[in-house]
């Protein structure tokens, strides 16, 4: 989403024209971003202010990826949270209860309000045996007045604290795609991941047996790609470049 759909709460020219297009077309599509902050309609109304119209039910984030993940792994299992609305809600409507005795799991989302108490608090139940999940590995996020420290930040600090490796669901875990994959129904041979990211979109598209595609609007550029001994299917400046081309992404370039 970030990058390639949107920057910055700024819509990406092009990006509302791709996405009509797709919608026209009846092509299933589902937009993926490892921001576990806000909830599915939460982001729904955030995009469109942007000019963006896309369903809730086309919006898959790194919480509800977690919440399936930890569902699957021990149902009706309990957690306690260092996150906000679209973390707790997923984790609740997966039928986990919240609470910081003793619980299954510590998990680790985003939250522009980190706590030292909630920190503390964490540590000390990863030390009395509560499995440590995050869920996403970025360092960093963006802000109108700069960076901000993101879950992977905060993870480092607690591994550093208990010397137990947390567990990141999303992006580049090649399982955040999959689950992307389940909720609208698709199979990766049919499918395809729009990223801006090597690090994170294209790895994870690649690792989940996905053609892949890097958009050119957001963190990585043609000299990122050469850092990694992988590369992605197709290289384009924009989204833009792909309006008129989806039933054949490939065909213009080969």
């Amino acid at each position: 989403m970030d990058g390639v759909l949107v920057h910055e709460e700024h819509l990406i020219p092009g990006a509302d024209r791709f996405i009509a297009e797709l919608t026209e077309a009846g092509r299933n599509f589902v937009v993926v971003t490892n921001n576990p902050i806000y909830t599915r309609r939460d982001l729904r109304a955030r995009l469109l202010t942007t000019g963006l119209d896309i369903p809730e039910d086309r919006i898959w984030t790194s919480a509800l990826a977690t919440a399936r993940f930890l569902h699957s792994q021990r149902p009706g299992g309990t957690a306690y949270v260092i996150g906000e609305v679209g973390l707790t809600t997923a984790l609740h409507e997966a039928g986990f209860v919240l609470t910081d005795r003793d619980p299954d799991y510590v998990v680790l989302g985003e939250t522009r309000t980190y706590s030292f108490e909630a920190i503390t608090t964490a540590i000390r139940l990863i030390d009395r045996g509560a499995r440590f999940v995050a869920t996403n590995p970025d360092a960093t996020g963006p802000s109108r007045q700069g960076s901000l420290p993101a879950a992977g930040a905060v993870a480092a600090l607690i591994e550093r604290a208990t010397g137990r490796t947390p567990y990141f669901v999303g992006k580049p875990n090649p399982l955040m795609m999959r689950s992307a994959l389940r909720a609208i129904g698709a199979h990766s041979e049919s499918t395809l991941m729009i990223g801006d990211r090597m690090d994170t979109d294209v790895i994870a598209g690649l690792e989940a047996g996905l053609s892949t595609i890097l958009v050119l609007t957001g963190i990585s550029n043609l000299d990122t790609i050469e850092r990694y001994p992988f590369r992605p299917s197709l290289v384009v400046d924009s989204i833009a470049d792909l309006v008129g081309r989806t039933a054949d992404p490939f065909g213009r370039w080969t």
